[in-house]
């Protein structure tokens, strides 16, 4: 099978085909149409087998993960996703691999309302790069850079659980509980990106970032674009039943929950004045987030506190994930 017969039986029938694409898959590029009056979002990302994910990774997993860590980009943006290109690296053409791929990517486009609109194969080492663009109205437009002292902090869904789940799949960690097990494993293999939340915070939120790297080397990011502080209260930390039950040890706990990485959940600061129409939003869709802190005007600092007490950790390498 050759590239194009790649391209044509697994990546030219999307489920989902958007009204705003004038041109998608099979020619040399795609022809799309932004919406007036919006501007256009577009991210990056590449996942690497034995760096991103491991070599027994299913393919499902492996599409579900690529299309997520994008996604999660263009909510912690505030955009409202639209469009992908897949560049796809893969050793072999193993058929069956193949479809279960591409079958994910097409429930995944279907599900989140997007559309393939073009990409590459080429041969080589397995590694997934997908392109995702989307849109957001001028005025909404999240980033990092708009915190401001007295804002609160919040996080969706829970920290800690995805690194948990790789620790145990790379046999750094026990967990005798299946279902903890099966739980943590799955945040790892099945990111949710928070599309939703990511919409429903704009013109409420200040400023927001995704946890890809780890809490607090992402919180670093607002605090630097900000020019401001943090208190972040750790015993206030959105931490999963499954992570609690399964590393009892706090000082442990927390370092996964501030320190791990691929979490993609939502970090964002909201004025006191946002803070009751934010929470109110975000029950009214059953989007679950904690309050874990303040920022401060304390430019470049942040303090750990545990019950109102300031904490450090006894031994913590860096405060997240870095590739260099």
């Amino acid at each position: 099978m050759n590239e194009f017969a790649l391209i044509r039986d697994y990546f030219t029938r999307p489920k989902f085909v958007r009204k705003d694409v004038i041109l998608g898959v099979g020619d040399d590029a795609a022809i799309t149409q932004v919406p007036q009056g919006q501007y256009l979002a577009t991210t990056t990302d590449t996942l690497l087998e034995g760096v991103h994910f491991l070599p027994e990774a299913s393919p499902e997993a492996i599409a579900h993960k690529a299309i997520a860590v994008n996604l999660s980009d263009l909510a912690a943006m505030g955009a409202e996703p639209a469009w992908i290109n897949l560049s796809l690296s893969v050793e072999q053409v193993d058929q069956s691999w193949l479809s279960k791929f591409s079958t994910k990517i097409n429930d995944l486009t279907q599900y989140f309302s997007i559309q393939l609109i073009g990409g590459d194969t080429v041969k080589g080492k397995t590694a997934v790069t997908i392109t995702a663009q989307g849109f957001v109205p001028p005025e909404s437009m999240l980033t990092r850079s708009g915190a401001n002292p007295g804002d609160w902090l919040f996080l969706t869904g829970t920290v800690g659980d995805a690194a948990a789940g790789l620790a145990f799949l790379k046999g750094q960690l026990e967990i005798a509980d299946a279902s903890a097990s099966d739980y943590l494993v799955n945040r790892h293999y099945f990111p949710t990106p928070r599309v939703l939340a990511g919409t429903t915070l704009r013109r409420l939120a200040t400023s927001c970032i995704d946890i890809s790297d780890g809490l607090l080397q992402d919180l670093e990011h607002i605090i630097e674009g900000s020019k401001v502080g943090a208190i972040v209260h750790l015993d206030k930390l959105p931490i999963s039943q499954a992570l609690g039950e399964t590393i009892p040890d706090l000082e442990q706990a927390l370092t996964y929950a501030c320190t791990g990485g691929d979490d993609y959940e939502l970090l964002f600061t909201i004025p006191e004045e946002h803070r009751v129409s934010m929470e109110t939003a975000m029950a009214n869709y059953h989007l679950p987030v904690t309050c874990i802190g303040q920022i401060t005007g304390a430019q470049g600092k942040i303090d750990l506190r545990l019950n109102d007490q300031a904490f450090s950790f006894v031994a913590i390498e860096g405060k997240g994930y870095q590739h260099f």
